[in-house]
Formats: C-alpha cells, sequence, structure tokens
C-alpha cells in the first residue's frame, strides 16, 4: 500500500449519487441539486465541520459543469496565489472553458484576501467556492458573502458511517469489523467521514501486520486508547456546546447540564473558563431566587484554583448541579439591562436636593440634603413615602422579583412597603 493513495481518497465520490448524507441540500428537489442541475455554476460557501464533504462537493461541481478546478488552502496562500488563479481563469476563458477556484478555510484569509476575489467573480471570469468550519457571518466579509450562496453541511450520521465502513470493506477484504468495534469506530468518528477513513485505514494496516482476520471490540480499544472526542476550542462548536450547557441549568435539568459540562472538559475547555460562565449563571438565571447559588459558583472557582484538574473539576460539577436545581430568576438581570437601556435613552438627571451629601457649611446653605429622613430613625427602618428616585420619574420600576425561592419573600416585602408608601 505504500504507493497507493489514501483510503479516503480512492473512496471519493465521483458522482453526486455516490455522495453519502447531506441530503438536506443534495436530495431530489433540495437547493444545492437544483444548482447542479441547472448546468449553470454560482458561488457558494460550504459551511460545516471537518469531513462531511465540502472538498468533495466542490469538486463534483467542477466535473457537473466541465470547469477547470483550481485549489488553493488558505493556510497557505495567499494574495500571489489569488493572482496566479486569476492568470490561469484568463488562459482557460480564451480557450472558452469555465474556472472553478476552490479555498479551503476561507475563513483564514484576511479582508485583503477575500475582497480581491470580487472583481474577478462578478466579471464571471471565475466561480468562487470557500470551504469553513467558522460561521461565515463572522468569518467571510460582507462584500464576498453576498456574491455567494451559503450552505450548511451537517454532521454524518451514526448511519451514514456504518454505509462508509460497509464500502470501505471492499478495498480490504481480508479483514472483517464486529458490530461492537463497528459502533465504537462510528462514535469515535464523531461524525467526520475523513477521521473514520484515516482511523480504518490504520486500522487495516495494523491487522494485516499483525495477521488478525476481525477486528474487535478489545483490539480495537487496544490500538486506539484512550477515546477522545473532536473538539474544536475555539470555534462553532465551543459556543454552540457552551450554549447547550447554559440552556440545560437554565432548564433546570441537572443530567443534560452535568453531559454538556462534562462534554466541554473532555474536549479541552479551560476549567477557569467554566468556573467563570458558572458565575455569570447563577447571577444571570437564579440571582436573587437563591443568592447561595453565587457563593456556590465563586466557592467552586477557588476550590478548582486550589486543587487544579481533575480533583477540582469536582466541584464544578457540583456547582453544575446546583444551578441546575436552584430555583430560576432573571429579574435582576432584566432589572439590569432596562436601567441601562433607560439610562442611555433618558440621560442625567439631577440627584434630588434632600439625597445630596452635605460635608461642607456653604452645601448646607445651599439645602444640600435638607430634609432627609434617616430610615433607621424611622418605625421598623422604614422612611414610608420617601423618595429616592429623581424628579420626574417617581413610579419607575425596574425590579419585579418572580414567584420562586427566596424572591417570594422579596416580593411580598416590596408589597408590603409599597403599601406603606402609599398611606404617605
Amino acid at each position: 500500500m505504500v504507493n497507493t493513495p489514501p483510503l479516503a481518497e480512492r473512496m471519493r465520490p465521483t458522482k453526486l449519487s455516490e455522495v453519502i448524507g447531506q441530503q438536506h441540500i443534495l436530495g431530489e428537489g433540495m437547493a444545492l441539486r437544483i444548482a447542479f442541475e441547472s448546468g449553470q455554476p454560482h458561488s457558494c460557501i460550504l459551511w460545516g465541520p471537518p469531513g462531511v464533504g465540502k472538498t468533495t462537493i466542490a469538486r463534483l461541481m467542477a466535473n457537473a459543469f466541465d470547469a477547470q478546478f483550481i485549489t488553493i488552502s488558505a493556510t497557505l496562500g495567499g494574495v500571489k496565489d489569488i493572482r496566479e488563479a486569476v492568470e490561469q481563469a484568463l488562459i482557460w476563458q480564451g480557450q472558452d472553458k469555465r474556472t472553478i477556484v476552490f479555498v479551503d478555510e476561507v475563513h483564514r484569509f484576511n479582508k485583503a484576501q477575500q475582497d480581491a476575489f470580487l472583481p474577478h467573480v462578478e466579471s464571471g471570469l471565475l466561480t468562487f467556492i470557500g470551504a469553513t468550519t467558522e460561521n461565515p457571518s463572522f468569518e467571510v466579509n460582507s462584500a464576498l458573502l453576498s456574491r455567494a450562496a451559503v450552505y450548511v453541511l451537517q454532521p454524518l450520521s451514526a448511519a451514514n458511517l456504518e454505509n462508509i465502513i460497509a464500502l470501505a470493506s471492499v478495498f480490504v477484504d481480508s479483514v472483517a469489523i464486529d458490530k461492537i468495534a463497528i459502533d465504537k469506530l462510528v462514535a469515535y468518528a464523531d461524525g467526520d467521514a475523513r477521521r473514520l477513513l484515516n482511523t480504518l485505514e490504520n486500522l487495516y494496516i495494523a491487522a494485516e501486520k499483525e495477521k488478525i482476520s476481525t477486528i474487535t471490540d478489545a483490539w480495537l480499544t487496544q490500538v486506539l486508547g484512550e477515546r477522545m472526542r473532536r473538539y474544536d476550542k475555539g470555534g462553532e462548536q465551543f459556543y454552540d456546546t457552551i450554549s447547550a450547557l447554559h440552556k440545560s441549568v437554565r432548564g433546570s435539568d441537572p443530567d443534560a447540564s452535568l453531559y454538556w459540562f462534562v462534554r466541554m472538559l473532555d474536549g479541552g475547555a479551560d476549567p477557569r473558563y467554566m468556573a467563570r460562565r458558572l458565575v455569570r449563571m447563577a447571577s444571570e438565571d437564579i440571582g436573587l431566587a437563591d443568592p447561595r447559588a453565587l457563593s456556590m459558583a465563586l466557592d467552586a472557582a477557588n476550590t478548582y484554583e486550589r486543587l487544579g484538574s481533575p480533583e477540582g473539576e469536582l466541584a464544578l460539577a457540583q456547582c453544575v448541579i446546583y444551578l441546575a436545581v436552584a430555583p430560576k430568576s432573571n429579574a435582576v438581570y432584566k432589572a439590569f439591562n432596562a436601567v441601562k437601556a433607560h439610562i442611555k435613552k433618558d440621560g442625567t438627571r439631577p440627584v434630588p436636593m434632600h439625597l445630596r451629601n452635605a460635608p461642607t457649611k456653604l452645601m448646607k446653605e445651599l439645602d444640600y440634603g435638607k430634609g432627609y429622613r434617616y430610615a433607621h430613625d424611622e418605625a421598623d427602618g422604614f422612611a414610608a413615602g420617601e423618595q429616592y428616585m429623581p424628579d420626574g420619574m417617581k413610579d419607575a420600576l425596574f425590579y419585579e422579583p418572580v414567584e420562586r425561592g427566596l424572591e417570594i419573600k422579596i416580593a411580598d416585602k416590596l408589597r408590603t412597603l409599597k403599601k406603606l408608601n402609599a398611606k404617605n
């Protein structure tokens, strides 16, 4: 197998009907399928995780439209490569041939490099196809994005990956794989066909070398070692997973919360980042319904700093479960944002005279602090009817406690104080 192309390359589809997965865009009547059948290429961006067929689809488009195909890697290429592609496209245009320029990992090109394609896309000299694992809304400049259709590719399903394993067996018929090993291999691939095929090829080579006729679960585990999940610590998947954790905590599901928390740790997320997010959740989604949640989050963060990994991660896990089962309130969060929005719109109102400090004789003569009622000298420590808001904002209401947790008592207290204010 020394001079043989990699298994993934040998199995790359040569026609649209051979593509496994992505039927939401390639199936009958779907957007990209219609584009193929139109006979007219158009610029597009293929957005999806690694190993789901972005490069394959780009090549198939070139075949379908009988176009010349130029590949540029954004990690290695630059303006020079773009210039050379344009020059080649001009030559082919003179020969009445179409050109498709495929830019892998286009999100790694800077704005100037991306802009270099614009005039040639607009003139029709070339068709641009970009592939990216990152959200193009953030990583591709708006000018290029407006000239390209965006197709979202999904991770391959377990059934898709099992199908690929079955097809791969044609290339190596001397080695079989048992069902449990297939299941583990599919899970290990995590939706990535390239990862699956590269791993499968290595297993085949090792099996033939050791004269093993069947790849079993035990042997597979021995070869692969500890199962590691693919995880992009800085990309779209990272933010999707932290979003799932936050929403699971907010939704009071301790099992889902713990699952997403461990998924992030398993994928290499910094536990200190996780601790900061837990502190945020305690304030944003629990607040005064259970003030202990914030203390719990801070204590968990401090415990992790003292113990480190892996011991300190248990304290963070304990906090995750506590936050999930705690009563929920976003009243503080809503009140804070409401006041920020009001102040931004309303401007600066003067502090009422009776609330102003009067440290000097002149200030006292100007009535600073005059008429202020010291709450501790009043019945029950409450100056009923006193005004603390600026003039014109007496009836403003920002904080509205919910009827959950400690905020039930807070709401009762505020109703009582409101009645006392109304009597004065």
